[in-house]
């Protein structure tokens, strides 16, 4: 593996549960739980799992846009779990992320050309406005817009143009890393795969690090070198792409994975279905947090918790957290 541009290590995060006359806390949601994981330098790692496991939680906590409660994170080597707001105004310009829906991360009174200048403004960037301008053009270029957008408003475009121009703002900065939220969950499908191909071409041609978030299994299959699949704020298994879809090891994962439609009708697969609800993160289960919904599961499941473990594979790339995975 290459050198590791971000670590975190035993990331936790719990999120308070007020009620009452005088708003005491009642109880808590522990929305991240224990992750630990590296990213390489110019890689791609997809994180998958169903709603409300905390992927997007987890992705705002690497970038300090939400505190953790525990743990620690590494970029670049640097200790940023706990540096002041300036440095952290600093590092913004290194780490940077693109949102879900791209009609509410953009302001609709803006027109494109001061949605892309405002980064641009805060980080320094640029001798003049002329330069700036420059700047904007060359983005715009980058992401496939014609220079005549400069002046339009984000109602104007697309869903997929829209998106286009949030991948521009957070190119603005010329950051390292970026943590890229579901986006293209929002977008037609013929439309995801032009924007999957323009990060792509981005990543090589700027040389990017993505930590990609999606609930799609076919999108990230087609992004990611690794891919994190996440259950109930808990990593459960992790490998490379071609291992993870050729030969799961965590029964969740597989569930996942048989839940994918073939546009075969005459393709014939077992399905895994799955019993109950995802339990609630106010009161998780005992032992393994799978284990309600778990078709292998057993006596010890419900009270011991599994710990990832690397599996016996050839090059030891394949980590699960299963008692017999």
């Amino acid at each position: 593996m290459q050198e590791a541009l971000l670590t975190i290590k035993n990331l936790v995060k719990t999120f308070p549960i007020k009620g009452g006359i005088l708003s005491k806390e009642i109880a808590s949601v522990k929305a991240v739980s224990d992750v630990s994981l590296e990213i390489a330098r110019g890689e791609t790692l997809g994180l998958v799992g169903e709603s409300g496991c905390g992927k997007s939680t987890l992705g705002k906590l690497i970038l300090r846009l939400i505190e953790p409660t525990q743990g620690q994170i590494f970029f670049n080597g640097q200790d940023i779990t706990h540096i002041k707001p300036e440095e952290l105004r600093k590092l913004r310009r290194n780490m940077q992320i693109i949102f879900q829906d791209p009609y509410a991360s953009l302001n609709p009174r803006m027109i494109v050309e001061d949605i892309l200048m405002e980064p641009l403004q805060i980080h320094g960037l640029g001798k003049n406005k002329t330069e700036k301008r420059n700047r904007v053009f060359k983005l715009l270029d980058l992401v496939g817009l014609r220079r005549e957008s400069i002046s339009r408003y984000p109602h104007e475009f697309s869903g997929g143009q829209r998106q286009r121009i949030c991948i521009a703002r957070a190119l603005a900065v010329e950051p390292d890393f970026i943590v890229c939220d579901e986006p293209v969950s929002a977008l037609d499908v013929s439309i995801q795969a032009q924007i999957i191909n323009l990060m792509q071409d981005l990543q090589k041609e700027l040389s990017l690090t993505y930590l990609f978030i999606a609930h799609d299994l076919k999108v990230v299959e087609h992004i990611s070198n690794r891919v994190a699949v996440m259950y109930l704020g808990k990593i459960v298994e992790l490998t490379t792409s071609e291992k993870v879809y050729a030969d799961p090891k965590h029964p969740y994962t597989k569930a996942l994975l048989s839940a994918i439609p073939i546009p075969d009708p005459t393709y014939k697969k077992e399905r895994v279905i799955l019993r109950g609800d995802v339990p609630s993160p106010i009161n998780p289960p005992s032992g393994c947090y799978f284990h309600p919904r778990c078709p292998i599961a057993k006596d010890n499941c419900s009270k011991d918790s599994p710990i990832l473990r690397e599996l016996t594979t050839p090059s030891n790339s394949h980590i699960a957290s299963c008692h017999y995975a």
